[in-house]
C-alpha cells in the first residue's frame, strides 16, 4: 500500500477515497510475540511503568496469544529512533510521547501535547468523541503506523532552575532542557533548548550541561533525583498540561492481527491510559510535600513570564499552519477544547475552587 497515496485520496487530503472490493484480510496464526520498544530508561518512574503494564496486561488478556517483550531505550533502537525502527518495520510497537518526533511531522503534537493546550480529560474528549481518533488514523497512516493513547502523566510542573525566575529576560542565554512545542517557546525567549532522553537529564543537570530541566512532576523528578542538584522548582507549567503518551504499531502488524487480537491492544491502551494517570496523580503530592521538608523552594512563576509563555505560544502552535494536515487537526482540537473548557470552568472548576474554599484544602 503507498501510505501518501492513501492520505492524499482520504478525509484530511479532502477527497473521500473511492469505494474498493477489498480481499479477506490473511491474519497471522498461531501464537505471536510482538517487540515493544521505548523511549524511556527501564525504571523511569510513571513513564516506565506505563508502557510496563500496557505491554503485561495486552499478554494476560490475550491468554498468551500475543506476548509483548518490551525493551527500553537504548536496548534494542536508541530512545528517539522508536517511531523509524517500528515505521520501518524494525519492531513492531513503541510507547513514546510523540512530541520526540515532530521532525516527523509537526502534526504528532496534537497527538502528545501542545502549549497551553487540553488536559488529560479534555484530550480523551477529542480523541475517542470529537474526531481526534479519526486525524490520528489518517496522520499515522503516512508512516505505516496505529497509534492509541496508552498512558499520561497529567499536568507537568514548570521545572527546576538554577535560580529563580523573576522575568522573561531570565531565559536569555539558559540552557534548559525542555522537547516539543515547549522547547520551541523558550528558545524564542532567548533560552538554548536541549531535546535529552529522559535517562540523561539528570547526569546533563549535574554536570553543568544544562541549567535546568522539566521533567514531569513531583513523584517522578523526585525519583530522578533532581532536588539533589538544585531547589528552585517550579509547579506549574505551561508546555504539558496533559501530554499523551502513546502505544504505536506497525500497520502491518496491526492490520495482521484478528478483530479480537486488535480489541486487545485497543483496550489494553485505554487501561494503561487511565492506570498511568492515576499512577501520577496518587503519588505527586506526597512527593511535593517530602520535597518542601527537604528543602526545595517551590515557586510559581510571575504573571510577566506566563504573559511570554502565552505570546510566544500563539506563535509557534501557528507556525506550521500552511500545512494542511496541521491546519485541519489544530481546527478540530481547538474546537473540542473550546467546547470541553468551556463546559469545565463552569462546571468542575467552579465546583473545585468552591470545595477548597469551604473545605479548607
Amino acid at each position: 500500500m503507498d501510505r501518501r497515496s492513501f492520505l492524499k485520496n482520504s478525509a484530511l487530503g479532502g477527497t473521500a477515497a473511492a469505494a474498493t472490493t477489498l480481499a479477506a484480510p490473511a491474519y497471522a496464526q498461531g501464537k505471536r510475540t510482538l517487540t515493544m520498544v521505548t523511549t524511556w530508561g527501564r525504571g523511569l518512574a510513571g513513564v516506565h511503568d506505563a508502557a510496563q503494564y500496557c505491554a503485561d496486561v495486552i499478554t494476560e488478556m490475550s491468554d498468551g496469544n500475543i506476548t509483548v517483550d518490551l525493551k527500553a531505550g537504548g536496548e534494542l533502537v536508541g530512545a528517539f529512533e522508536v517511531f523509524d525502527a517500528v515505521s520501518a518495520g524494525q519492531a513492531d510497537m513503541y510507547h513514546a510521547v510523540d512530541y520526540y518526533f515532530l521532525g516527523q511531522h509537526p502534526a504528532l503534537s496534537f497527538f502528545s501535547q501542545v502549549p497551553f493546550g487540553m488536559n488529560f480529560q479534555e484530550y480523551n474528549n477529542w480523541f475517542y468523541h470529537a474526531g481526534g481518533r479519526e486525524l490520528a488514523d489518517e496522520l499515522y497512516t503516512i508512516f505505516g503506523l496505529k497509534c492509541f493513547p496508552a498512558g499520561n502523566t497529567g499536568p507537568q510542573s514548570g521545572g527546576w532552575f538554577s535560580k529563580e525566575i523573576n522575568s522573561p529576560d531570565d531565559f536569555q542565554g539558559l540552557k534548559f532542557r525542555m522537547p516539543g512545542q515547549g522547547g520551541q517557546v523558550l528558545g524564542k525567549l532567548g533560552a538554548s533548548v536541549q531535546n535529552l532522553p529522559g535517562s540523561e537529564v539528570y547526569q546533563a543537570l549535574a554536570s553543568g550541561a544544562i541549567d535546568g530541566t522539566e521533567w514531569i512532576g513531583p513523584w517522578a523528578d523526585e525519583k530522578a533525583g533532581f532536588q539533589e542538584i538544585t531547589q528552585f522548582y517550579y509547579t506549574a507549567g505551561f508546555h504539558e498540561p496533559g501530554p499523551n503518551l502513546n502505544l504505536t504499531l506497525n500497520l502491518d502488524v496491526y492490520e495482521s492481527m484478528t478483530p479480537a487480537q486488535q480489541a486487545i491492544v485497543s483496550n489494553g491502551a485505554q487501561a494503561a491510559n487511565i492506570w498511568s494517570m492515576s499512577q501520577f496523580m496518587a503519588n505527586n503530592g506526597a512527593a511535593l510535600q517530602r520535597l518542601q521538608s527537604g528543602g526545595v523552594k517551590v515557586l510559581e512563576f510571575p504573571d510577566s513570564v506566563w504573559d511570554a509563555f502565552g505570546a510566544a505560544s500563539r506563535e509557534v502552535v501557528q507556525e506550521p499552519m500552511d500545512d494542511d494536515i496541521y491546519k485541519t487537526c489544530y481546527d478540530s482540537y481547538m474546537k473540542s477544547l473550546e467546547s470541553s473548557a468551556g463546559w469545565g470552568s463552569r462546571s468542575e472548576g467552579a465546583f473545585t475552587a468552591q470545595r477548597n474554599r469551604v473545605m479548607g484544602i
